[in-house]
C-alpha cells in the first residue's frame, strides 16, 4: 500500500484494536471514544494531505521498491535538497497541527530512515539485525505505519548520574530468549500518540544511558500495539467533548500520552533490532545520527509553533486595539526575536550539513542541539507568558459557545464587541489564546516542551561531554602567551 489515506488509517485503528485504558475502562475503539477521537481525525488530516493535488508532489515521492508514492518524511537522504524537501513536506504536516502535536509521525519516520541507511551498525555482531531493520523500515515505508515509541524506563528511585539505576521488577526486561524471538517484562514511559498509533518503538534514549550490568535492558525492537501483552493507560484527556469554539486545540489535538505495560510479551525475532549489548544501545544514536535527524524535525516543529504564536499575539493586540502601545510591540518584538533564532539554527543546520559515514545527509548538531535547548526553558516558556500578558482580563471574561447561542447572547454581543472585532470574533481567538496559555491543554503542552527532548540537565551534560572545546581553549591560550 502506498502512502494511506486518513480513511485507511483509521480502519486500521478499527481492525486491530490496541489494549487501552482511560479513567478506569478499557477504550473498545479509539476512532469513536470521545476523548480520542478529536486526535485520529487530526491524524487523519494528515494523511489525507498527501493525496491532495495541490501538494501531493510536495508530500511524497517514488518508492524506491516500488514506484508508488511513499511519504517523503521517509525519504532518506542523500544530498542537501533532500534535506530542504523533507522540511516543506514536514513544515506541512506541523501547520496542520499549529505546531502543537509534538508526535506527528514524521518524527519517527526520519528516525527510522535514520536507522535504515546506517543499518549495518546494528549488524555488526548480529548480522541479520541489520537485515531487519532494513526489512522494518521498508514495511513501514510501503505500508505508512503510524508509529509511536517509548524509551524511559520507570525507576523507584532515581540516580544522581547519566546511568539509570534499574529494577527489573519494574524496568523493561527480557526475561526470556525463545526460538520465535525474545519475552519481555516490565514498563515505559512516554509513549505520546501510542493509543492512536499502528505500532510502537522501543529503544534507548542517549538521555538515560544504561550501565554495563543492564544487558537485560538492552534492546531495540517494534511491535503493533495489538501485540498481546501490550497495555496503553492513557493520562486524563484534554478533549472535553466541547466545541472547537471552546476548546479550539484541545478538541482537535489530543495526541494523548500513555504509559505502557508489557506482560510476557512475544517479540519474533524479525522485529529485534539489537539486544544484549550495552554499549550499542548506549551509542546507537550517535552512531546513526537519528537524533539528529529528528531533531531537525523536532526544531522546524518549534518554528511552525512559534510563528503560530506570533500571529496569535498580533491578533490579540489588534483585536484589543493595543498595538500602538510600546510595551506590547516590546512583547511582540520579542516573539520576531525567538522565531528568528530558531530559523537561524534550522537553516544554518542546513548550510552546514554532511555526509555522515553510512552516507546519509545529516543536519548539523550543533544548531539543532543549541534551537532544542533554548526552546524548552527559555523560549517556550515565555510565548505562554507573553500570550498571558496580552491577554490580561480578556482571557478570564470567556464566555463559551453556548451563551452566545442563548437569551443572552445579544446582550454579549453589544458588551463585548471591540473597535475591531465583534464579540463572537473576539471571544474566538481570546479562547485560542486560553488553549495556548491557560488551560489543561496549554499547560501540558509547557511540561512537555520543557521535558520531552530528555532530561535538561542530563542534556547539558552530554552536551559539554561531546562538544570540542580546544579551539577556543587555544585563542585563550595564545592571547594569554602574548607580551604586548
Amino acid at each position: 500500500m502506498p502512502a494511506k489515506t486518513g480513511n485507511q488509517y483509521i480502519a486500521a485503528l478499527q481492525a486491530n484494536p490496541a489494549e487501552v485504558w482511560l479513567r478506569g475502562e478499557p477504550v473498545p475503539d479509539v476512532t469513536t471514544h470521545p476523548a480520542l477521537r478529536g486526535g485520529v481525525r487530526s491524524v487523519a488530516a494528515l494523511y489525507d494531505q498527501q493525496h491532495d493535488p495541490a501538494l501531493r508532489d510536495a508530500m511524497t515521492f517514488p518508492s524506491p521498491s516500488s514506484g508508488h508514492p511513499v511519504g517523503l518524511s521517509f525519504i532518506i537522504p542523500r544530498t542537501a535538497d533532500d534535506l530542504e524537501r523533507r522540511r516543506a513536506m514536514m513544515t506541512h504536516w506541523a501547520w496542520l497541527g499549529c505546531g502543537m502535536m509534538a508526535r506527528t509521525p514524521d518524527f519517527l519516520n526520519v528516525s527510522l530512515a535514520a536507522w535504515a541507511g546506517a543499518a549495518g551498525y546494528f549488524g555488526q555482531n548480529r548480522p541479520e539485525f541489520a537485515d531487519n531493520v532494513q526489512r522494518y523500515f521498508e514495511f513501514v515505508r510501503e505500508n505508512d505505519v503510524t508509529l509511536t515509541h517509548t524509551l524511559v524506563n520507570l525507576q523507584p528511585r532515581r540516580n544522581a548520574g547519566v546511568l539509570d539505576e534499574l529494577d527489573e521488577q519494574v524496568a523493561l526486561t527480557v526475561i526470556k530468549e525463545t526460538a520465535d524471538g525474545i519475552i519481555v517484562r516490565g514498563s515505559r514511559i512516554l509513549a505520546t500518540l501510542g493509543p492512536i498509533s499502528d505500532e510502537i518503538a522501543v529503544y534507548p534514549t542517549r538521555t538515560h544511558l544504561l550501565g554495563p550490568e543492564a544487558w537485560r535492558q538492552a534492546f531495540s525492537f517494534s511491535i503493533p500495539c495489538a501485540t498481546p501483552g501490550v497495555k496503553f493507560v492513557c493520562r486524563e484527556s484534554f478533549d472535553y467533548g466541547r466545541s472547537a469554539f471552546d476548546h479550539p486545540l484541545g478538541s482537535r489535538f489530543e495526541e494523548m500520552d500513555s504509559i505502557v505495560f508489557f506482560d510476557d510479551v512475544l517479540v519474533p525475532w524479525e522485529r529485534v533490532f539489537l539486544l544484549g549489548d550495552v554499549e550499542m544501545c548506549n551509542y546507537y544514536a550517535v552512531a546513526t545520527q537519528s537524533t539528529t535527524q529528528s531533531g531537525y524535525q523536532v526544531v522546524n516543529r518549534c518554528v511552525v509553533k512559534t510563528e503560530f504564536i506570533l500571529g496569535l499575539a498580533q491578533l490579540m493586540a489588534d483585536t484589543l486595539g493595543s498595538g500602538e502601545l510600546p510595551h506590547v510591540q516590546e512583547k511582540i518584538a520579542e516573539i520576531i526575536i525567538h522565531l528568528e533564532t530558531l530559523k537561524a539554527c534550522l537553516r544554518a543546520s542546513e548550510a552546514d550539513a554532511a555526509l555522515n559515514s553510512w552516507g546519509v545527509m545529516c543536519p548539523a548538531q550543533g544548531p539543532i542541539t543549541a534551537a532544542r535547548a533554548l526552546y524548552p526553558g527559555v523560549i517556550y516558556p515565555r510565548l505562554a507568558e507573553i500570550v498571558q500578558l496580552l491577554g490580561a482580563s480578556s482571557l478570564m471574561a470567556l464566555p463559551s459557545e453556548s451563551d452566545f447561542n442563548a437569551p443572552i447572547g445579544p446582550e454579549l454581543e453589544r458588551y463585548l464587541t471591540t473597535a475591531s472585532a465583534p464579540a463572537r470574533e473576539r471571544v474566538r481567538l481570546f479562547r485560542l489564546a486560553w488553549d495556548v496559555a491557560c488551560s489543561a491543554f496549554g499547560g501540558r503542552q509547557a511540561l512537555y516542551e520543557r521535558f520531552f527532548g530528555g532530561d535538561p540537565v542530563r542534556n547539558a551534560l552530554l552536551t559539554y561531554r561531546a562538544y570540542n572545546r580546544d579551539a577556543a581553549v587555544a585563542r585563550v591560550r595564545e592571547f594569554l602567551a602574548k607580551e604586548q
